[in-house]
């Protein structure tokens, strides 16, 4: 949803709409499945799959996501949709979804701006503002050697480490996200979020009243189930 925030806050809106979740990634599940059913040799199902067990997501329903995705139960055939538009306070926004029925997702996602203050537009009109970017959040702790930690970031292809106020992110380029995944998987390190996600080039610092107007559409947003992600360029935390 952004950039901004702490380890903890993310944890707690994650535990807060953790069935939401479980849709949200049966569904990224059951479409990397397509492309063959066993992780091992399909990365982007391998990590879809490391996200889903992250939150508690049971075996069964990771299975199950799996199959339909592979044709061995029947199921919903997804479609990739993205929005873009303004929130209040003129902060852009980005929405990605997966549906099985594009005029439902659509009308519900028009309505969602419409009512809480926003502007959806025509695509282009704010992806301009942000670049498409690998992005992985390790949790700070004492075990952890930030110099070891970039070296083998970098040395996997990442092309940048921030040190946040309890976090490093750890940003690649889509090509080379995969990669820098797997490496710092199979180095040991704990990965808090792991996805490709986008990162604003500009922000936008909304005043108070319509920083409560964004929050409430943000989160109208993502409790809708055919909403994989929602991004923008609020300079605010939003959790």
């Amino acid at each position: 949803m952004g950039r901004h925030g702490t380890i903890a806050g993310r944890k707690a809106a994650q535990d807060s709409k953790r069935s939401a979740l479980f849709t949200k990634y049966a569904k990224t599940i059951t479409v990397a499945a397509k492309d063959g059913g066993d992780p091992e040799y399909n990365s982007a199902l391998r990590v879809a799959i490391e996200k889903a067990k992250g939150i508690g997501m049971p075996n069964d329903n990771i299975n199950r996501a799996i199959k339909k995705g592979t044709g061995e139960l029947g199921g919903a055939s997804y479609e990739e949709l993205k929005f873009e538009g303004y929130g209040a306070g003129g902060v852009a926004i980005i929405v990605d979804c997966l549906t099985d029925n594009t005029n439902r997702t659509t009308s519900a996602v028009r309505s969602s701006f419409d009512k809480h203050g926003g502007n959806l537009g025509t695509p282009g009109c704010v992806s301009y503002m942000f670049s498409r970017k690998g992005v992985i959040l390790i949790e700070k702790s004492d075990e952890i050697d930030e110099d070891v930690l970039m070296d083998a970031a970098l040395e996997a292809g990442a092309e940048d480490m921030v040190n946040n106020e309890d976090s490093f992110e750890i940003i690649a380029e889509p090509s080379d996200y995969l990669a820098v995944d797997e490496a710092l998987r199979k180095a040991g390190y704990d990965l808090v979020e792991s996805e490709i996600s986008y990162v604003p080039s500009v922000e936008s610092t909304p005043d108070e009243n319509d920083l409560k107007k964004l929050k409430k559409l943000v989160d109208v947003l993502e409790d809708n189930d055919d909403v994989q992600s929602v991004n923008t360029n609020c300079a605010i935390d939003l959790e």
